[in-house]
């Protein structure tokens, strides 16, 4: 959502009315997953993707329709093996979206959260009584509320919405008689490298190609400076713990401690482990985090947190070189943010 704002406000600024449309399940193999986003004007143009193939041109015209009739409907596209390369949905995958006009009110509060950076779901009724559907309510982690379901649906669906905020992921529910889906937009990936190493130089390419934001941590000038890192989005030169700690490390943050040395990643890691950030990982051997993991219990870490570490980073891809060893770190961060580490 967040990278059709820029679209949706040009359209609307030019009076043009527009209608979302939202992946809300898909199965098998189909190519978008569940709130991904579609934004549709009455005049036909378009911005963002719900699948790869023509059933875009279906979603179109019924988002078309939706700005006309101003009812909105859950759409279902299936289809079997022979015809699924034809319609962008491969090997029989099969998708529901929902197709609603935008809800000015809960556009503007999400808008103001995606640009302030913060972790916002909004829960939409796609299935259910005429005069619910389409209805909304969005819920900031900060507290901010915009939009309503309806009396008693807000109160009932608050559980939903937390669950779906703590655990960063969309969800789909039935509070008979209406059906609810619960999409969550989380603040964008950042990525905090600690330690201006080569590694890092490498990470952080492969980071920004990725959509992360890179922020490298380093209070040695000869490692932390632009010269190095004219790629970072920012450079920090203050001891790894003080920069941490003012960060505000998130639910869309990864750390990677690069330096090798305790001195700086101890502290650092002493602020990183208990926080919120999805994933930590550590440059090191097995030995090496035995007496990192010794050291971080005696300076007061739970061993519960101390077991969130990766380490060594990176996943076991037999890499050597400093693009090799980035490579296999990113791959660790993309797994974790996913949740597919452990997974086939």
């Amino acid at each position: 959502m967040r990278d059709m704002l820029p679209e949706i406000d040009r359209w609307q600024a030019a009076g043009e009315s527009v209608a979302l449309a939202t992946v809300v399940e898909s199965w098998g193999s189909a190519p978008r997953l569940p709130g991904a986003k579609m934004a549709v004007t009455a005049s036909g143009a378009i911005a963002g993707s719900v699948s790869g193939g023509c059933v875009e041109g279906a979603v179109v015209e019924a988002a078309r329709e939706a700005l006309r009739t101003g009812v909105p409907r859950l759409l279902h596209f299936g289809v079997a093996d022979e015809t699924a390369w034809a319609v962008g949905l491969a090997c029989g995958g099969s998708i529901d979206v929902f197709v609603a006009p935008l809800e000015a009110g809960v556009y503007a509060a999400q808008h103001e959260a995606l640009l302030a950076d913060r972790a916002l779901a909004i829960a939409t009724v796609i299935a259910g009584p005429l005069e619910l559907l389409g209805r909304t309510l969005m819920l900031g982690a900060d507290g901010s509320r915009a939009g309503s379901l309806g009396g008693v649906f807000d109160t009932a669906v608050s559980d939903t919405v937390r669950l779906a905020l703590a655990e960063g992921r969309p969800r789909r529910e039935t509070l008979s008689p209406v059906e609810i889906f619960v999409e969550v937009l989380l603040p964008a990936p950042t990525l905090v490298m600690v330690g201006g190493v080569h590694i890092a130089v490498a990470l952080t390419a492969l980071g920004r190609s990725l959509g992360y934001r890179t922020i490298v941590v380093d209070p040695r000038p000869g490692f932390g400076n632009e010269a190095r890192f004219p790629h970072a989005d920012r450079l920090i030169s203050e001891w790894p713990d003080d920069a941490l700690s003012a960060l505000g490390l998130n639910t869309s943050t990864a750390v990677a401690m690069l330096t090798h040395d305790p001195k700086l990643d101890d502290p650092a890691l002493r602020v990183a482990l208990p926080s919120p950030a999805f994933y930590v990982g550590a440059l090191g051997s097995k030995k090496t985090q035995a007496r990192r993991r010794q050291r971080l219990i005696e300076a007061g870490v739970s061993p519960e947190h101390v077991d969130r570490l990766h380490a060594p980073i990176g996943l076991d891809l037999g890499g050597r070189s400093p693009e090799e060893i980035a490579l296999a770190v990113m791959a660790e961060i993309v797994a974790a943010r996913n949740g597919r580490l452990g997974k086939n």
